[in-house]
């Protein structure tokens, strides 16, 4: 097979993808599921194949027999959806996360906590970097580069797994890819895995129907992102969502049954002259004047934290966000961290009283090798934390915290008891750690 040819094929079908993704966007449309984009990709192929063979009878060469056309229709859809000898790891269920230092250096992550080094995934640097290119190309809403002018790369493959790649700063290509084993996750499923008890899943449900602000916190790979699908899926289906992030990641639109009135957006890069860069700030601001009944954060890492808080303080309840930090206490100082770094460069005190208008709960999950079950690796919320004023800082109650058993417990009655008991949480409280 002309590999060359295959190459030059795959780029012009997946050109055609990528702007009808973007059309899709554009006019409000949901994605289309994965099974739906691998048809039209089909379709697409046959144009292109058929566009291909038209001009080589126009320039009086040979067009494909129907076996070399099939071959090199296979062969295209292959470079579109498949990627080398990473499938078999993307299609392991038991994998959380792959690290690949080099191409063969090759490290995956299990669910039981194992870690295990596998075979190379190419032949050579070179050929991991182009293979990282094609996934740059074809996922997300809009081409990203990756090169020596950009040399890191963020994007959700179709999967929905996080890819995050550097070359150049490296002696060697890096890549790690961070699984998402529970795309439709709810909170009974964190119930069953030892996430929560019942009872911190009942005290979620009635504050996302309640409308309040959570920001969910934990350290790296402490499964927030998760936790964040599984708040979210609570949200009743009639509100209409838009979510931020800078790759997307969430899939909440994925799931029409469950949320049909649903936005993505996705940070967009600059180009190679440095134009055309969206910004995660500039997309929450967006995110305001679409009408919308909650806005979501993936995660924030920047100058976004002042216009998401703002727009909590101004109407928009019930809008969920991430953020890295390692206690629920820590989020405050780091939320104020990224305020003063920002365009608004607002000083301590007043992040904070932004804070205390703006978040209602924290809710900090953490993770660590549960060695009593043979270190098998555990995710669990440690403590949840209710935001109650501020007084030259944030004034917050620990009602949920870390027990003996290992989950978290009711610690402290809860302010807003009265509202989330019309949600159907019991907030009887006898001050003793029990409900």
């Amino acid at each position: 097979m002309d590999h060359g040819l295959v190459k030059r094929l795959r780029q012009e079908v997946g050109d055609r993808l990528a702007q009808q993704r973007r059309l899709d966007a554009a006019h409000g449309l949901p994605p289309m599921s994965g099974e739906d984009e691998r048809q039209f990709a089909r379709a697409l192929i046959g144009q292109v194949l058929e566009e291909y063979a038209r001009g080589e009878i126009t320039a009086g060469r040979r067009p494909p027999n129907a076996e070399e056309e099939e071959a090199l229709a296979a062969g295209v859809h292959a470079a579109l959806f498949g990627v080398g000898r990473l499938q078999p790891l993307l299609e392991d269920p038991e994998i959380e996360n792959i690290d690949i230092n080099g191409c063969d250096r090759v490290f995956v992550g299990y669910a039981d906590g194992r870690e295990v080094m596998v075979e190379p995934v190419a032949e050579s640097d070179e050929e991991l970097v182009e293979l990282i290119q094609i996934l740059a190309a074809y996922s997300g809403l809009s081409s990203r580069p990756f090169d020596t002018a950009n040399p890191q790369l963020d994007l959700r493959l179709p999967d929905g797994s996080r890819l995050s790649a550097v070359m150049d700063v490296t002696v060697r290509p890096a890549l790690s890819i961070r699984r998402a084993r529970l795309g439709k996750v709810f909170l009974s499923d964190l119930i069953g895995t030892g996430t929560f008890t019942p009872e911190v899943g009942r005290f979620l449900r009635a504050a996302v129907l309640a409308r309040k602000n959570i920001m969910i916190a934990g350290a790296t790979n402490a499964g927030k992102t998760t936790l964040l699908r599984a708040v979210a899926n609570e949200i009743p289906p009639a509100e209409r969502l838009i979510t931020v992030e800078r790759a997307l990641e969430l899939g909440l639109d994925a799931f029409p049954e469950l949320h049909p009135n649903c936005v993505a957006f996705e940070q967009r890069l600059p180009n190679s002259e440095g134009q055309g860069a969206i910004s995660m700030a500039e997309l929450v601001r967006r995110s305001l004047r679409m009408n919308p009944s909650r806005v979501i954060v993936g995660e924030v890492l920047g100058d976004e934290i002042v216009t998401m808080l703002n727009a909590m303080t101004q109407g928009n309840d019930g809008s969920l966000s991430t953020i890295h930090a390692n206690s629920s206490m820590e989020v405050f100082n780091r939320i104020a961290t990224y305020a003063i770094q920002s365009e608004e460069r607002l000083p301590v005190e007043a992040t904070h009283m932004l804070i205390a208008g703006a978040i209602d709960f924290v809710v900090f999950i953490q993770k660590r090798n549960d060695y009593a079950t043979g270190g098998r690796l555990r995710r669990y919320v440690a403590s949840v934390r209710e935001v109650t004023g501020c007084d030259g800082r944030v004034l917050s109650s620990e009602v949920f915290a870390l027990g003996p058993d290992g989950v978290a417990v009711p610690a402290a009655p809860i302010s807003c008891a009265d509202e989330l008991a019309e949600f159907g949480y019991d907030t009887a409280y006898d001050g003793a750690g029990a409900w």
